[in-house]
């Protein structure tokens, strides 16, 4: 299951974001509002692009990580897009994808608030099977990304868990619940959790999990749900992050002041960046500051696939 990768020093590889999760077509359009049941609207702009995990991995890449694609794509339209994407990428894209069957799709409707309402159709990248994850080959430093949005597809939330729990202790784990943090199976959520190192999520996501707390007193509790000495990291858009610890009063981490656009993406930046920086060996409060950053540069341009680079990033930083 686990191959350590050395450098031609003798001295261990640095690690990989290894994700487990989606790559569908993002269908992102820009309208003043949402429409009424029954009704319509007319939309600014349209953006065809893929999108979900993509915008993860693109991330951290940016911010000069090694990167894994483990997911399942399809065969069709939209898995052309994929295909595509992924080939320009410089990913290692562990799957060869399936033939038969097209990749999903999500249609993401942008209000001018900036706040981002999303539909997904599934497709291929919702049969992940344990044969698929038998392909990964993990090294010693690798962070293993999660998304929910894999866990609320039945088949991949069938073999995930136990592919999960059967990884080395040493490999730290990431899990982001996404929005579908009510809908997924509870046994499948909470063994992921208890295999989780570190639980990002916004403050919906925190507060659904959590039983309805706000922020801080969320973090405080889900540390509680996670693997013995990890964190929780509640994400609170521009007031920035709390981070806690179990036993420990959540840490308030701050993000910058910035013109949000659209808000499209945002998580995925601070996912991929807080990973990334993580693999460089950055302590986990700085690590939080830096995707808080990225995130922030993040809202500031229209679309997905927003999040900065990693010289964007540190002149932010410097700056601030």
């Amino acid at each position: 299951m686990s191959e350590s990768s050395k450098s031609d020093q003798g001295m261990p590889a640095r690690g990989r974001l290894v994700y487990v999760g989606n790559v569908i077509v993002d269908l992102v359009m820009q309208i003043d509002a949402i429409p009424e049941p029954g009704g319509d609207t007319l939309a600014h702009s349209s953006l065809h692009t893929a999108g979900g995990g993509f915008n993860t991995m693109i991330a951290a890449a940016r911010d000069g990580a090694g990167v894994v694609f483990t997911g399942q794509y399809g065969t069709g339209p939209f898995g052309s897009t994929v295909r595509a994407a992924l080939a320009d990428s410089g990913f290692d894209v562990v799957q060869t994808g399936i033939a038969d069957v097209d990749s999903g799709y999500c249609v993401a409707l942008v209000d001018a608030t900036t706040e981002r309402t999303f539909v997904t159709s599934v497709g291929a990248e919702g049969m992940l099977t344990a044969d698929d994850l038998a392909r990964v080959a993990l090294h010693e430093n690798d962070i293993i990304f999660v998304s929910g949005y894999s866990l609320a597809h039945p088949r991949n939330a069938a073999v995930i868990p136990g592919w999960l729990e059967s990884i080395p202790g040493n490999i730290r784990v990431v899990l982001d619940p996404s929005p579908l943090i009510g809908e997924l199976d509870a046994d499948v959520r909470d063994r992921v959790l208890r295999r989780t190192d570190i639980l990002t999520l916004n403050a919906r996501e925190a507060q659904i999990l959590s039983g309805g707390r706000e922020k801080s007193a969320a973090a405080e509790r889900l540390s509680s749900m996670i693997r013995v000495g990890g964190a929780v990291i509640v994400r609170d858009g521009e007031n920035g992050a709390f981070l806690a610890r179990a036993g420990a009063a959540a840490e308030t981490i701050p993000a910058i002041e910035v013109t949000a656009v659209d808000s499209n993406g945002a998580g995925d930046a601070h996912g991929g960046v807080l990973t990334a920086a993580l693999l460089r060996g950055m302590p986990l409060p700085e690590a939080v500051r830096r995707a808080n950053v990225a995130a922030a540069l993040a809202v500031t341009k229209a679309g997905p696939s927003t999040s900065p680079t990693a010289a964007e990033i540190d002149a932010a930083l410097a700056s601030a």
